[in-house]
């Protein structure tokens, strides 16, 4: 008996998002088709110039210029940022430090803090229970 190995495929949006890129800036025929999970391994191993391009200069997407900016996507919200923006906004935003980017940074600061003293609280009382 001979067995079948079904090809994992993902919509475009899903590998996108993976490769993070901003979908609506890649090439039609990436939009347009299906991409396997073979496809997608081979674009992260050896992008072509397309994804270099995107990674480097953008538009990005939401996930990406929040993480470029030290902030959350719920900050860039309200900091009123909606659109995908590219490499040289996301620069001049850092560069003009508006008051809403400082206030989302020290937002973020407080969680992340926040989140590493739950961690640690959470690790001595796993050692106190052992």
């Amino acid at each position: 008996m001979t067995s079948h190995q079904n090809t994992q495929t993902m919509k475009p949006a899903t590998a996108a998002k993976k490769l993070g890129v901003y979908l609506e800036a890649t090439p039609a025929e990436f939009q347009e088709g299906v991409v396997t999970r073979a496809e997608l391994n081979a674009l992260q191993a050896d992008p072509p110039q397309w994804l270099r391009e995107l990674r480097l200069n953008g538009p990005h997407p939401r996930p990406v210029v929040a993480q470029k900016l030290g902030i959350s996507i719920a900050g860039l919200a309200r900091g009123g940022v909606t659109e995908p923006l590219t490499t040289e906004q996301i620069e001049a935003l850092k560069q003009e430090e508006p008051e809403w980017l400082l206030k989302e940074r020290a937002t973020q600061a407080e969680v992340r803090k926040e989140t590493a003293r739950i961690k640690k609280r959470d690790a001595e009382r796993s050692a106190q229970q052992s």
